[in-house]
């Protein structure tokens, strides 16, 4: 009687344990609206930084983690960038060390990301980004 006993909680236990395991979880509700802000469409300041950073990064040649301005002048030439690239060197040459390092085009970037930030939200926005097809004309 006794071996019945543990051999009906055995069975009970393993078809509880099974059936935990196949019965589908209710999904958690979803939040309500009012809880919490929806995330604006956009690009904030340490992606815009990073993804100019890694594109600009490419004319340092030579990969010491600067660029010098015959590595600049020679990537502007290879961009076939309008301008005097001597001028746009020196505007970010911030210490004037003849060289760009990271820190000086993060300072560069930062200051573009808040010109461009008409509104100040800390959020680059489509319409907001220079060559976009909702950015205003510059002769507007």
């Amino acid at each position: 009687m006794f071996s019945r006993s543990i051999l009906a909680l055995v069975l009970s236990l393993q078809t509880a344990a099974a059936l935990a395991q196949t019965t589908p979880t209710p999904a958690p509700a979803a939040p309500a609206a009012t809880t919490a802000p929806a995330c604006k469409p956009g690009i904030m300041l340490a992606q815009f930084q990073a993804r100019r950073e890694k594109a600009l990064m490419k004319a340092d040649t030579d990969g010491d983690g600067k660029i010098s301005l015959a590595e600049w002048t020679a990537f502007q030439a290879k961009r076939q960038a309008k301008g005097d690239p001597a001028k746009s060197f020196a505007r970010m040459d911030a210490n004037h060390d003849g060289f760009i390092d990271r820190a000086e085009l993060d300072a560069f970037f930062a200051k573009r990301f808040a010109r461009l930030d008409k509104n100040g939200d800390g959020v680059l926005t489509a319409d907001e980004m220079p060559g976009h097809k909702t950015a205003p004309n510059q002769g507007q």
